[in-house]
C-alpha cells in the first residue's frame, strides 16, 4: 500500500485505527452498562442514543460553518479527542463514588457527541489535504479496514471486559485510545494553508475568507446536486429506522433473547467478519457494476439482514447467537458496499473549500434524524414491544433504496466531479451575487457525471467494515468520515 508508505498518511491512518478499537468497546459497553447496571427502560435507552446525537442535529450546521472558515482543522480534532476521554473518564468515577444515574449518562452522551461533531466536521477536509484525489478510494479503504479489525475484536474484547472488569471500566480502553489519536494527530503535520483552501493564506489570519460566505452555501451544494442529494436522503431514511433498531438491540438481545454481555460481543465480533468479506469484494463490484450500482446494492443488502433478529425469538439456544452473528455478518457485508464508494463519492463531489461546510450540513440533516429515530424507537419498544419496535426498525430500513433508485446515482460507474465555484463578489469588494451566497446568479451549482476524470483503480480494496456495528446502532452514513462514530 503506498498511502502507508507515506508519513503523514500513516499517522493519520493510525490515529483513526486506535481510536477504532477502544470505539468497538464503548459501542457494547455503554449500552449494556445502562441496561444492566442502571436498569435502563426502553424509553431511557433511546433517550441514551438520542442524547448523543442531538448535537449533531442542533449543531453541525453552525459547526460547519465555524470550523469551514478556521484554518488549524488538525487543532480541532485534536482538541475534540481529548474532551471525548475527559467525559468518558468521568463515567467510572461517578460510579466508584456511587452517584452515577441516567440522567448523568445521558449528559455525558451529550458531550461526547458534541466533541464529535467538531472532529467529523473538521476530519473532511483535513483528509482531503493529506490525501490526493485519485487515492480517495484506497485511502477510504484503509480506514476502513481497521474498522473492520476493530469490528472482529473490538465486539468480543468489550463483552468479555464488560463481564469480567464491569462496564465503567471497559470504558477506560476508549479513554486511552482518544489520548493515543489525540497524540498521533498532533504528529500529523497538516499546513493551515493546505485545508480548505485553494491558495496560499496568511498565517496571522485564522479564518479562511475564501470559504464560500453563509451557512447555507452547503444546503444549497448538496440539494443541487443530483448525486449528493440522493445519497444523502437515502442514508437519512436508512438511518431513521436504523436508530428505531439500534436503540433498542442490546435491551433486546440481553433481556428477551438472555444473552449475556460475553456471548453478545462473541456473537458480533463473529458477525463483524463480514466487513472483511464486504470490503473483499466491493473492488470488484465496483470494476463490474460500477461505483453508483455498487452503492445502490449496499443500501438494499445492509438493512434486509436485520430482519433476521426479530425471528431469532423463533430459535433457542446456540441457535440464537448463530441468526444474531448471521445477520451481522451480512449487515457487514452489504455497509461495505455502502461506505466505501459512499466515502469517496461525498468527498469527490464537493469543493475542496466547500468540505466542512458541506460535511456540516449533512450531518445536521443525516445524523439530526438519528435522535428522532432514536426516541422513536423508545416509544414504539414502549408502547407496543421490544419485537414490534425492532420489525419497524429492520424493515423500514429497505425503504432508503428508493432514493437512490429514482437518481443518476444507481446508474453512476465513475466517481463525480465536483461544480465549478465562481469567485464571490463580496470578497471582491462588490455587493454578494445572491441572497447571501457566494453564488453568481446565473450559476446552478451541479454535479456532473462524466468528464475527463480518470477512472479509480480498484484493485486497492482492503478490507473495510460498517462505520459502527450494525446491531449496536446504525450506520454513519457514507459521509467518508471515517471517524469515531
Amino acid at each position: 500500500m503506498g498511502l502507508l508508505r507515506t508519513a503523514i498518511f500513516r499517522r493519520y491512518w493510525l490515529a483513526q485505527t486506535v481510536s477504532l478499537v477502544g470505539d468497538e468497546v464503548t459501542f457494547l459497553a455503554l449500552p449494556v452498562f445502562a441496561a444492566l447496571t442502571l436498569g435502563a427502560t426502553p424509553a431511557q435507552m433511546g433517550y441514551l442514543t438520542a442524547a448523543a446525537l442531538l448535537p449533531h442535529l442542533l449543531f453541525s450546521l453552525v459547526a460547519g460553518h465555524l470550523v469551514g472558515r478556521y484554518r488549524h482543522k488538525r487543532r480541532v480534532m485534536i482538541a475534540a479527542d481529548l474532551g471525548r476521554a475527559v467525559l468518558l473518564a468521568v463515567i467510572p468515577v461517578l460510579w466508584w463514588a456511587e452517584v452515577l444515574t441516567i440522567q448523568q449518562l445521558w449528559l455525558i452522551a451529550a458531550g461526547t457527541g458534541t466533541c464529535a461533531v467538531l472532529f467529523d466536521v473538521a476530519h473532511s477536509s483535513v483528509f482531503a489535504s493529506i490525501v490526493d484525489r485519485p487515492d480517495y478510494v484506497r485511502a477510504h479503504t484503509l480506514v476502513n479496514g481497521s474498522r473492520a479489525a476493530a469490528g472482529v475484536a473490538g465486539p468480543s474484547a468489550g463483552g468479555l471486559l464488560v463481564q469480567v472488569l464491569t462496564a465503567p471500566v471497559a470504558l477506560l480502553a476508549d479513554v486511552v485510545s482518544y489520548l493515543a489519536s489525540a497524540f498521533l494527530m498532533a504528529r500529523t503535520p497538516v499546513t493551515a494553508t493546505d485545508v480548505g483552501t485553494h491558495d496560499a493564506h496568511d498565517d496571522r489570519h485564522d479564518c479562511d475568507d475564501r470559504a464560500p460566505v453563509g451557512m447555507g452555501a452547503g444546503l444549497r451544494l448538496v440539494f443541487a446536486s443530483p448525486v449528493l442529494r440522493p445519497q444523502l436522503l437515502a442514508t437519512t431514511t436508512l438511518n431513521l429506522f436504523n436508530y428505531v433498531f439500534g436503540a433498542l438491540f442490546v435491551l433486546y438481545a440481553t433481556t428477551e433473547l438472555g444473552l449475556s454481555p460475553g456471548t453478545l460481543g462473541l456473537a458480533l465480533g463473529i458477525g463483524a467478519t463480514g466487513g472483511l468479506a464486504g470490503a473483499l469484494i466491493t473492488g470488484p463490484c465496483v470494476r463490474r457494476f460500477g461505483i453508483g450500482p455498487t452503492f445502490a446494492a449496499g443500501m438494499l443488502l445492509f438493512p434486509g439482514p436485520l430482519l433476521l433478529v426479530p425471528l431469532t425469538e423463533l430459535a433457542s439456544g446456540p441457535l440464537r447467537v448463530v441468526m444474531i452473528a448471521g445477520a451481522e455478518f451480512l449487515s457487514s457485508v452489504g455497509v461495505m458496499l455502502v461506505d466505501i464508494p459512499g466515502g469517496a463519492i461525498s468527498t469527490a463531489a464537493a469543493p475542496a473549500s466547500m468540505l466542512s461546510l458541506v460535511q456540516g450540513m449533512r450531518r445536521t440533516v443525516n445524523y439530526g434524524i438519528r435522535p428522532i429515530g432514536a426516541v422513536l424507537g423508545g416509544w414504539l419498544g414502549t408502547l407496543a414491544g421490544l419485537q414490534p419496535a425492532i420489525w419497524v426498525g429492520a424493515a423500514g430500513g429497505l425503504t432508503g433504496f428508493v432514493w437512490v433508485l429514482c437518481s443518476p446515482l444507481a446508474r453512476m460507474r465513475d466517481l463525480p466531479e465536483p461544480p465549478d465555484l465562481p469567485p464571490s463578489r463580496e470578497r471582491a469588494g462588490g455587493p454578494p451575487a445572491g441572497p447571501g451566497t457566494g453564488w453568481s446568479d446565473d450559476v446552478q451549482p451541479a454535479t456532473r457525471l462524466s468528464g475527463t476524470q480518470t477512472a479509480p483503480d480498484w484493485r486497492f480494496a482492503v478490507p473495510a467494515s460498517p462505520a459502527v456495528r450494525p446491531l449496536v446502532i446504525a450506520i454513519d452514513g457514507p459521509s467518508g468520515s471515517g471517524t469515531h462514530g
